[in-house]
């Protein structure tokens, strides 16, 4: 199933553009063989003494791919007069449900039921295929400088510093593995850090801080491959189940709230998109059965796996890097680095996206079938 791109802001009456969740066989027998087939479901509550209330959930991405393809999302809000929206952001790189209350409000809360289907990822190291090339447009556009992603100064530093031992005629592959493998041993995970982490790649090499979570580490790897010239995007999303490899570290299934997980790729030509994760590996070293050595082989055997692999038991939302969220009353100073967590905002200004204790929302993950 392929979902067209659409007008940049939609509105939407009860199922939003794709179908609606019932019957769930109908659903269901829109799986391919071998895909897995989960529901997800976000429910935000807000508190607006004012009325007035707007929030921003994220969405699956825009176009299905080999690994992931949205089956359906149905919203509904409490409030009758609530509108809700589905907006995709001017690149298309980033999509979500907009919902927004007035004044007279008394009830804010959403809820967004979304049915996915994943498959598993492997980079099969066939001869290549010719026709698996980006176009200029596309090579400039992943690897272009933005405010936390930036190409120069420090990142072509230590970009050049990862590829020091590299042959000059080596493959966007080869490369890739230098600067993946580089990332590895100089980051760590840093459990104090909120949330997934900002992604402030300039920040972390000039202080030379480079702990953090997966949204700091992998767009340390995604900014160096741009700098060498190789197109990268992080990709952000959520865990929705258990994983299946024995790593109890890298899933999660029910109450997946705070389940919030970035990953990476780049484009090889021959191959397309690669599917890394080099902060996964730094969170088994840190969590898997209390700590685990670099060279423990249960480490040893996910640093290999995730250079050209996905576990697919994770939902991805979207490639977006600094977001306007629309309507927001903040202007400039409310965009966000990325679109992982739900967000929202009253009278009184933004809710708290990392503390859902406070700003109450709850997403659970059930697998169909």
């Amino acid at each position: 199933m392929t979902t067209t791109r659409r007008s940049a802001l939609k509105t939407i009456a009860g199922a939003l553009a794709i179908p609606a969740l019932s019957p769930i066989s109908s659903v269901f027998a829109q799986a391919p063989v071998g895909w897995t087939t989960y529901e997800i479901v976000t429910e935000v509550n807000l508190e607006s003494p004012n009325g007035a209330a707007e929030s921003w959930i994220p969405l699956p991405l825009v176009l299905d791919t080999n690994y992931f393809q949205t089956l359906a999302i149905r919203s509904e809000a409490s409030d009758p007069k609530a509108v809700n929206q589905i907006y995709e952001t001017p690149d298309k790189q980033a999509r979500m449900l907009w919902t927004k209350w007035d004044k007279s409000a008394t009830n804010h809360s959403v809820k967004v039921s979304i049915l996915v289907s994943t498959f598993n990822r492997h980079l099969e190291m066939a001869p290549p295929s010719p026709a698996l090339k980006l176009s200029r447009e596309d090579q400039r556009f992943w690897t272009r400088s933005t405010k936390y992603l930036p190409t120069d100064g420090i990142v072509k530093t230590k970009s050049q510093e990862a590829l020091a031992n590299t042959p000059a005629n080596a493959t966007d592959v080869e490369k890739a593995k230098a600067i993946y493998n580089w990332v590895v041993d100089n980051t760590h995970r840093d459990p104090k850090t909120r949330g997934c982490g900002q992604g402030d790649v300039k920040l972390m090499l000039e202080t030379n801080n480079l702990g953090g979570k997966c949204a700091d580490i992998n767009a340390v790897f995604v900014a160096l491959a741009r700098s060498a010239g190789i197109p990268a995007r992080d990709v952000y999303g959520i865990r929705i189940a258990d994983s299946a490899r024995g790593y109890k570290s890298l899933g999660k299934s029910g109450d997946i709230t705070k389940a919030q997980h970035c990953r990476a790729e780049f484009y090889a030509n021959g191959y397309g998109w690669v599917p890394v994760d080099p902060a996964d590996v730094r969170k088994v070293i840190l969590e898997e059965t209390g700590g685990l050595a670099v060279n423990d082989p249960k480490v040893l055997a996910i640093r290999e796996y995730l250079f050209g692999n996905w576990e697919m038991n994770w939902m991805a939302y979207n490639y977006d890097h600094d977001i306007a969220l629309p309507g927001s009353k903040l202007g400039s100073k409310g965009d966000i680095p990325f679109l992982m967590y739900p967000q929202a905002e009253n009278t009184e200004g933004r809710f708290d996206s990392l503390d859902p204790d406070n700003f109450k929302y709850k997403i659970t993950s059930r697998r169909i079938g």
